[in-house]
């Protein structure tokens, strides 16, 4: 969309706005040229330019600017994508073309065929296709009116949509404005799908199960499901992506030559590119024969994990667009398009019992124990059922057929039973009234999904999970003292709290079988150095409800001491990043309870840091400003450390390769990061070594 000129000169004004004491009515138009331009590269290039507080300022800038100037607003101004109300219905509406369905195969024969049968139909010996991935995610159609997005409306039932276009419009890969004028178009209809990545994906669900409400099964369910909330601010927060990938009807301006602009799909792909959609214009391939379509899709079909989003196979279209006139329709399905579904990723099962697991915040879970099944070359016998409302809503019975789906990496989930395949031998789902572990009376807070036992400093279930949570990577990372060994220990009385980890008795560990002195020492090793942790990764490690690293890190950074946080209001914990209401009350609460002192204290005691003593200032830190990310296997330190080692210096940790990207710091097997890195000038990559000398070491 924007060549190497365009972007050179767009960044000069956005440094020059950056910089600039106070930006005047008569720049309002370029500043939204320079905000357009960044939601292009984050949103659909994947790759901004500056960092997101920047973004920010000049965000802030240009809605000052139209408050101070509301005549000066226009549609299709960044500020106006967020509504400040919520929806009341979605109206129906009629597509200009209907939204057929295509035709499936499942293997190559099928792709024969289809093949044979467009040439037949077409008299030609040969027709090249388009290839390109088959997203799995909610179907929409948009159309631009005059360059401006007037309306986006779902799937429907292929005649008749949903009109979501205060939505829509919340979706930042889709401009609210398209110069498709610069190709002679007048109106134009566009479909495409909404997806929502897996990292995103995995991140709202965490965030479900916090909030004790269902996991969703798959990034589908997610992205449909989102497309029809009322209050579209919630549905900007989602991450919600689009991808834009077919033509479906074209108004052209009077005396333009038509047949000039598109005359093939590709064509089509390219355009919408140019114009700053995220279509498949990169993941797509012309090919010229049935044969190498098979063969890309076959090739495909092994990488689809590695994409960042969930396909379920590949669409084949005739590339030619004249060709696909020629071939028109069916009722159902256009003659000229068709898909080719990857090998599933379902399969059906008994569900045979539910056990009721409690976890280390109280909350009881059922877990579904099912005839094992493969499924996506994973054998599958236990699936999480997360809470009551599930049971009811997936009406699931004991002895009930179950179709169960795994999506990519994603957790396998139910998703339906079959009641029409009872016998009357099914029995119902008796959710218990007391704790599985203590026997305490289990209670539901109002307004949330989940079974809690209340008596968490004396449930065993609960204190193992703690002690576990406490023990794991990304907390205080002891090595070998994983979950079977906690559990043994605690059986056998070795360990029934977090300090008694530091109490262990290691002459009687080395008694037991699976143990010797080697590897007691190097348990004895790793529970001391635990000791030296960040606070961080201790809060982290508390287990405190709602609490991830994010806000972890958030929180250590702003006391010197941890027992500090007894001091907090509830107003003052609402002013550190990332704490909202929910948040600001869990910690309240941990910091309110006197046995959760007294934890703290004895710990203190035992030697751990509770002072922030590696709480460094940005203007003291070595790596101040500086970005970093780590690849390939590092010999003389640990991932974690390496990471942590950035921080405690004031640089930052990114999670991918972009421009924002100041080191990679590469260690053994370096992979697809490091040749990415490549591409981009300004990113220096280093060693191990390197790394170590930057930071004093």
């Amino acid at each position: 969309m924007y060549n190497n000129e365009q972007t050179k000169q767009l960044q000069q004004h956005t440094l020059s706005f950056l910089k600039s004491s106070g930006i005047e009515a008569h720049d309002i138009h370029s500043l939204r040229n320079v905000l357009r331009f960044h939601e292009y590269r984050y949103y659909v290039m994947n790759d901004p330019l500056i960092a997101d507080a920047e973004y920010d300022q000049l965000y802030k800038a240009l809605e000052k600017l139209e408050q101070e100037n509301p005549g000066l607003i226009t549609s299709d101004s960044p500020t106006q994508r967020v509504s400040k109300g919520l929806i009341r219905d979605f109206p129906k509406v009629q597509h200009l073309v209907p939204m057929l369905s295509l035709d499936n195969s499942y293997n190559a024969a099928d792709l024969i065929d289809f093949d044979r049968k467009a040439r037949e139909l077409s008299g030609l010996k040969e027709i090249a296709y388009c290839v390109e991935p088959k997203f799995d995610g909610a179907g929409i159609s948009l159309i631009y009116e005059n360059d401006l997005l007037v309306r986006g409306a779902t799937r429907g039932d292929g005649v008749t949509g949903d009109d979501i276009t205060t939505n829509i419009r919340q979706i930042r890969s889709v401009p609210l404005s398209a110069a498709f004028s610069s190709f002679g178009i007048q109106q134009i209809e566009i479909r495409g799908e909404v997806l929502m990545n897996k990292d995103h994906f995995k991140a709202y669900n965490d965030r479900l199960e916090e909030e004790g409400a269902n996991r969703l099964a798959n990034p589908r369910n997610a992205a449909a499901g989102s497309l029809r909330i009322k209050d579209p601010r919630e549905v900007g927060r989602r991450n919600l992506e689009a991808f834009l990938y077919h033509i479906s009807d074209v108004t052209f301006l009077p005396h333009y030559n038509a047949s000039e602009t598109l005359k093939t799909h590709s064509d089509a792909l390219q355009m919408l590119w140019e114009l700053g959609f995220r279509s498949p214009e990169k993941e797509k391939s012309v090919l010229n024969d049935i044969a190498s379509v098979i063969e890309y899709c076959e090739t495909f079909e092994k990488q689809r994990d590695e994409l960042p989003y969930e396909i379920d196979g590949m669409v084949i279209k005739v590339n030619e667009l004249q060709i696909q006139e020629q071939l028109g329709m069916t009722t159902h399905h256009p003659r000229w398009a068709i898909a080719y579904k990857f090998k599933a990723r379902q399969g059906t099962s008994r569900l045979r019992a539910v056990e009721f697991q409690v976890g280390r915040t109280g909350a009881v879970t059922p877990v579904a124990k099912i005839e094992p099944v493969q499924i996506g070359g994973v054998t599958v016998g236990s699936i999480s059922l997360h809470n009551e409302e599930y049971i009811r809503e997936k009406n699931l019975m004991l002895g009930d057929t179950v179709l169960i789906e795994r999506s990519g990496d994603v957790i396998p989930q139910v998703v339906k039973s079959f009641p029409e395949l009872r016998d009357g031998k099914e029995t119902a789902i008796h959710y218990p009234t007391r704790c599985p572990a203590c026997g305490y009376p289990l209670e539901k807070p109002e307004g949330e999904a989940v079974w809690r036992c209340n008596n968490s400093h004396n449930c065993p279930a609960q204190i193992i999970e703690r002690i576990i949570h406490f023990n794991s990577k990304d907390a205080m990372d002891i090595r070998g003292l994983g979950d079977a060994i906690v559990k043994k220990f605690y059986e056998l009385h070795y360990l029934h709290d977090i300090p008694g980890i530091y109490r262990l008795p290691f002459d009687k560990i080395e008694k037991l079988e699976g143990f010797g002195k080697k590897s007691v020492h190097n348990l004895q090793t790793a529970v001391e150095a635990s000791k030296k942790q960040p606070l961080y990764r201790l809060i982290y490690g508390l287990g405190i409800r709602y609490i991830g690293e994010t806000t972890a890190k958030a929180l250590a950074r702003k006391v010197d001491h941890l027992l500090d946080y007894t001091q907090f209001s509830m107003e003052a914990l609402q002013q550190i990043e990332d704490v909202g209401p929910k948040v600001a009350a869990s910690v309240y609460a941990f910091f309110h309870n006197e046995q959760n002192i007294g934890l703290l204290e004895e710990l203190e005691k035992i030697g751990l840091q509770l002072s922030n003593g590696k709480k460094v200032s940005a203007s003291e830190g070595a790596l101040e400003g500086q970005t970093f990310l780590f690849t390939g296997t590092l010999h003389q330190l640990k991932r974690s450390e390496a990471e942590s080692m950035v921080e405690e210096n004031g640089g930052t940790v990114l999670s991918g390769v972009s421009s924002k990207l100041n080191y990679l710091v590469v260690g053994e097997d370096a992979g697809s990061k490091l040749e990415k890195a490549k591409k981009i000038t300004t990113i220096k990559i280093i060693s191990e070594g390197e790394f170590l000398s930057l930071v004093g070491k």
